[in-house]
């Protein structure tokens, strides 16, 4: 009788195919899956390697560590806060010592202050900061305030920050610093209480119109009987910040802090320099609000408080049907499933019609609702504008494709010179390509501009990559192209937050209604620039993570794309390696952003109160995104 033999030995090399086959088979499930599917059903497959980094508690050492800049210790020292840090340090009035009025203006001879009421007896609101750091205040992983020219020796507690903007006393009573509650007197390191606004009687619409119309000599151009007269004054371009919302959205009180806390600093502040709009998206496609003045007046009464219903456009996805009709065909990959003219895949197509009728505007900053900004309004618009404005278009594109650490790769100066080596062939101007609109209907002089100091036409917050092989999920997503061809070149900005200029808008909205062409929307402002030649500018602005990352590690795993860069291949960050930006403050699903709002609210979870000391906390000004709740 033969003795019995296992399959796996009498046939080794096929069950070692097999298994090796059905392994690679997996691999590629994985990669195609999307990592926001993952993480959404708490099934990250192998963990992450940044889990086991330490986690940075600096943010948490609270106001009463406050240290000169310069004395200030970077995060490799904050790995934990010692019990001395949390119990001692600066008296009350050792902190109130540092609190001082933030105002980053600096104006000209001849213009004119704005106020909230129609009597000019209202100032607008002012904000406070800190001189000076938390000791272990941790440092963002990539970008930098040096570079764009950001303060980082001042932090922003929550009272100086938003106090003037409406009642915040409501936050998790924890202690007397967190958060005050029955008749308990105001610590005086917090300041004196903020005046009374009755913020009902405000109409914000008609508080930026006087600001204009008050200084409008600062953006009007001089009448031609002016002209011959010899004058140095500088026309200033005007801008409008868009807040894209939709009916039904809840304003909660923090949100309206926000709100006003936008329009003040960036719009009053700033004399009339920018706009605040509400572009609002009807969901009801069955109201067609632009044929009815009552129902359109219905509609934004019911969708939005009532001091900031005049900053309201309304828009719907059958008003987009109308103004950019089809057929648009050629459809490459659309993976959502959406309509051509849905907000999911098109949210840049109502703030190219908003463009078409508000062509008194240069640039459209398209802005999110969960969005917030520890610091100053002004200063983050009006630092980023300035830098871009000053960075060469020679190697703009390679630049803007890779994070920069700024610990890692030093000056500015050194990191440019590291990405000219990584890229022998820089993109030179306008991208032809099979297919391509833009040569013949566009001049190359006409587009390039031959001021080397001048405005960027895109202005966004995350790297400019290439979507191709990035294994980002909607890479494909294109529309009006011929499908015969290969694919055009292709540049994308996650997160659609940037500033746009009015020449941009017009080139995508000619592609739109002419050309019948478009992309998934993070995707189309950047792939259009590109065609074009326009000048488009990654901001390396700070973010921050919860964890300390070897910097080395960092580079590796953010700049694993082709030839250094963020994307182009399939070790991006972008597609199957997105949980990367899971613990960081700027990102479309960073968790650790809305982690840190709440906890420097005083809201935060039990998590955060572990690691928290015992007084409020004071932060460097950042942006966070994305913010779902309070």
């Amino acid at each position: 009788m033969r003795g019995f033999t296992s399959p796996l030995c009498a046939r080794p090399w096929r069950w070692l195919r097999n298994v090796a086959a059905a392994c690679l088979l997996l691999c590629l499930l994985l990669y195609h899956i999307p990592d926001r599917t993952w993480r959404g059903a708490g099934l990250l497959v192998f963990g992450a390697h940044w889990e086991k980094f330490p986690l940075l508690n600096g943010y948490y050492a609270g106001i009463r560590t406050l240290v000169p800049s310069p004395h200030h210790l970077d995060n490799s020292s904050s790995r934990g806060l010692a019990d001395s840090d949390r119990s001692s340090g600066l008296k009350e009035q050792d902190v109130d010592d540092r609190r001082v009025e933030y105002s980053p203006h600096k104006w000209t001879v001849g213009t004119q202050d704005c106020f909230l009421d129609e009597a000019r007896t209202m100032s607008i609101p002012k904000v406070y900061s800190y001189t000076g750091v938390p000791q272990h205040h941790p440092d963002p992983l990539h970008g930098s305030y040096r570079v764009l020219g950001l303060r980082d020796d001042v932090c922003f507690d929550k009272h100086g920050r938003l106090d003037v903007y409406g009642d915040i006393t409501d936050s998790a009573p924890e202690n007397t610093w967190l958060s005050r509650a029955g008749t308990e007197s105001r610590p005086a390191s917090e300041g004196p209480e903020p005046a009374f606004v009755d913020w009902t009687a405000v109409d914000w619409a008609a508080a930026q119109k006087r600001c204009y119309k008050d200084n409008s000599h600062r953006f009007n151009p001089p009448k031609k009987a002016e002209q011959a007269k010899p004058s140095d004054r500088q026309i200033v371009p005007r801008q409008a910040i868009v807040l894209r919302t939709w009916t039904g959205y809840n304003y909660t009180s923090h949100v309206m802090m926000n709100l006003r806390a936008l329009i003040s600093e960036a719009s009053l502040a700033s004399r009339g320099e920018y706009d605040v709009h509400l572009l609002v998206h009807v969901k009801n496609n069955s109201a067609l609000f632009w044929e009815d003045k009552h129902l359109y007046a219905t509609l934004r009464n019911e969708s939005v408080p009532e001091e900031f219903r005049g900053l309201v456009t309304l828009w719907s996805e059958k008003q987009m049907e109308l103004i950019y009709p089809g057929p648009f065909c050629n459809n490459t990959l659309n993976k959502s499933g959406m309509s051509i003219h849905g907000v999911y895949r098109s949210s840049h197509m109502p703030l190219q019609h908003f463009a078409q009728t508000h062509a008194h505007y240069e640039h459209f900053w398209n802005w999110e609702m969960d969005m917030r900004y520890i610091g100053h309004y002004y200063e983050l618009y009006n630092q980023l504008g300035q830098w871009t404005k000053l960075q060469q278009r020679h190697g703009a594109w390679e630049r803007g494709a890779k994070y920069y650490i700024e610990k890692l790769h030093e000056t500015w100066a050194d990191f440019s010179k590291l990405v000219a080596q990584e890229n022998v062939n820089m993109v030179p101007g306008p991208v032809n390509f099979p297919g391509s609109k833009a040569f013949g209907s566009h001049k190359k002089d006409q587009v390039l501009g031959a001021n080397p100091k001048e405005d960027a036409d895109l202005i966004t917050l995350s790297p400019l990559f290439d979507p191709n092989e990035s294994g980002w999920y909607f890479d494909k997503d294109i529309t009006g192209y011929d499908t015969d061809l290969p694919m055009p070149p292709r540049r994308v900005a996650i997160i659609a937050a940037s500033r746009m200029s009015r020449r941009l808008l017009q080139v995508m909205h000619i592609e739109t209604v002419e050309y019948k062409r478009s992309m998934w929307t993070e995707m189309w402002a950047p792939s259009i620039a590109l065609h074009y030649g326009l000048k488009a500018v990654y901001a390396p602005h700070p973010v921050y993570y919860d964890r300390e990352w070897p910097l080395a590690t960092a580079n590796n795993i953010f700049n694993a794309g082709e030839n250094g860069s963020s994307g182009g291949n399939a070790s991006s960050v972008f597609g199957a390696f997105e949980h990367n930006h899971l613990g960081s403050t700027w990102y479309h699903n960073a968790r650790f952003a809305g982690e840190l709002w709440r906890a420097w609210l005083g809201r935060g979870s039990g998590e955060n109160a572990e690691r928290k000391g015992l007084d409020r906390m004071c932060l460097r000004p950042m942006l966070l995104h994305t913010i779902k709740h309070e």
